[in-house]
């Protein structure tokens, strides 16, 4: 691709459904500027000690850049430094004009838009502009509000399995679960790996009697007519 106009787009993330449109915004300004596009995440563990809901929402991250021939996915783990000083030696070294971060409910995120960091972006990074983008802290889809997502686990019981918040001695399977907002039952969306894939599967009442894969984002409502 032929950077027509010297521009270079960073997207920051952090762990959480919100990163996904972030990412698309990126690659739509990106896109439409025909520069590269590199995606940040931070971590203050090294990878092999992460979670299986960061790992999740990472691979997810490197499909995206995958399938975007300008971009590329930066993960920086076992970080110690300030994410402000990351942020700023990663747009140095790729030479970034753009930045794009999110401004996300309860999330770690939410120190970007405190006017010391903000400052200190500036400060370091002046050649640079900062794109905050307010996020909810909901996903949704056509019909209802899923709540971010919380670690859950799969428990086998007959020809179905049990959705539990504890892991358990014949826990099969380890995921995130979607609930929706407007029940008191486990309803939603349980997300895991299976196989080395990456399955998203229908939860009722707490159970989960087959293993048919839905649409992340079109379940979710994640789809590009959102922006």
């Amino acid at each position: 691709m032929d950077n027509l106009n010297n521009e270079c787009i960073l997207v920051c993330v952090y762990y959480g459904p919100n990163g996904e449109r972030l990412i698309k915004r990126g690659c739509k300004i990106a896109n439409m500027l025909q520069a590269p596009l590199y995606i940040l995440t931070i971590d203050s563990k090294p990878f092999d000690e992460l979670d299986a809901e960061k790992v999740f929402y990472i691979e997810k991250w490197k499909e995206y850049a995958n399938a975007n021939a300008s971009a590329q996915f930066i993960m920086k783990d076992n970080e110690s430094r300030p994410v402000t000083k990351v942020i700023a030696e990663v747009a140095r070294e790729k030479q970034v004009t753009q930045i794009i971060l999110g401004q996300t409910a309860h999330s770690r995120w939410e120190q970007i838009t405190k006017g010391s960091i903000i400052n200190s972006l500036v400060r370091d990074i002046p050649f640079v502009d900062l794109h905050i983008i307010s996020v909810s802290r909901y996903i949704r889809d056509g019909e209802g509000l899923y709540r971010d997502g919380v670690r859950a686990y799969l428990i086998k019981d007959g020809e179905q399995y049990r959705l539990s918040f504890s892991h358990e001695k014949n826990t099969e399977y380890e995921g995130i679960f979607f609930k929706e907002t407007d029940t008191d039952f486990d309803n939603g969306i349980f997300r895991f790996m299976k196989d080395a894939e990456t399955m998203q599967v229908l939860v009722h009442d707490g159970i989960v009697t087959e293993f048919k894969n839905v649409d992340m984002n079109t379940a979710m409502g994640l789809d590009d007519s959102d922006e």
